[in-house]
């Protein structure tokens, strides 16, 4: 077997490994099987719920080969053969009930998960793509505060995408304690102070003794760019937000035009 330079790549899910209808292309899936079969290591890394990500996996036969997920933007990390969770950092009922408290102040719909449930007091279109995404259920309820009494892995506010922008600076000064970054334009993640992507990467990395330089980490959103610094080989999707499209060492082809194929077919075959 040809000695391999690149030893893990690490994928976005949506809008990155996916396509805009949330399926994986044949031909990222055939390069994705060609890397497992000569021993990379293909970990999934994604804002969503891990429930929301097993199916995934498991089409690309990730519990066979022995590998691993970074779900809730790096909170939970779950070995896949062993189907069990090894590391998750969790925010505090408080902090949570300070983002809400926020979120009424700011005016943006906000959302956290309790028994793999989306929890909200408000609908909105953009709750819906959440549901559409993840296939949750949705628990509207009364009061967000009662309804949640103990920690959970992550919360999400959300709004029209240009004033979310705005949120998105004021909550980074007025929460310095927490981990805020843009998964869509349209959701503002918010997790443990150091808990993004690359952390949990790193960990996972650490862990099968990988080198930094031996990983390719793949996505295109604010969320993946700590994941993206922290690789050997950055990779941007074409369809990146556009503000980072220089922040990545190389960019190929976007998530409809199969550029996880792309990046696995030059960097990892070749």
């Amino acid at each position: 077997m040809k000695e391999v330079k690149y030893k893990m790549i690490v994928l976005d899910m949506d809008d990155t490994l996916l396509t805009d209808d949330h399926i994986i292309s044949d031909e990222n899936k055939e390069m994705i099987f060609k890397a497992q079969e000569m021993g990379v290591y293909v970990v999934l890394a994604s804002g969503r719920p891990t429930s929301a990500m097993t199916a995934y996996a498991k089409e690309l036969k990730m519990d066979y080969y022995n590998s691993f997920m970074l779900s809730y933007n790096g909170a939970v990390i779950t070995d896949l053969k062993e189907d069990k969770i090894i590391f998750e950092q969790t925010l505090t009922k408080e902090q949570i009930h300070e983002l809400y408290d926020y979120s009424l102040k700011s005016n943006t719909h906000i959302i956290t998960y309790v028994n793999d449930e989306i929890v909200s007091e408000t609908d909105s279109e953009y709750i819906d793509v959440e549901k559409h995404i993840t296939g949750l259920v949705h628990n509207k309820v009364e009061s967000f505060k009662d309804a949640v009494q103990s920690n959970a892995v992550k919360c999400i506010l959300l709004e029209e995408p240009s004033y979310l922008k705005t949120v998105e600076d004021d909550l980074k000064l007025a929460m310095p304690h927490l981990s805020v970054s843009m998964s869509k334009p349209f959701f503002l993640e918010v997790a443990q102070q150091g808990i993004d992507k690359a952390y949990s990467l790193k960990k996972l990395a650490e862990k099968l003794a990988i080198h930094q330089s031996e990983i390719i980490a793949v996505g295109n959103a604010g969320n993946d760019l700590t994941m993206v610094e922290y690789a050997g080989l950055g990779v941007w999707v074409d369809n990146v937000t556009p503000e980072l499209r220089d922040k990545a060492d190389l960019i190929v082809a976007s998530n409809n035009d199969h550029g996880v194929a792309e990046v696995i077919k030059r960097y990892i075959l070749n």
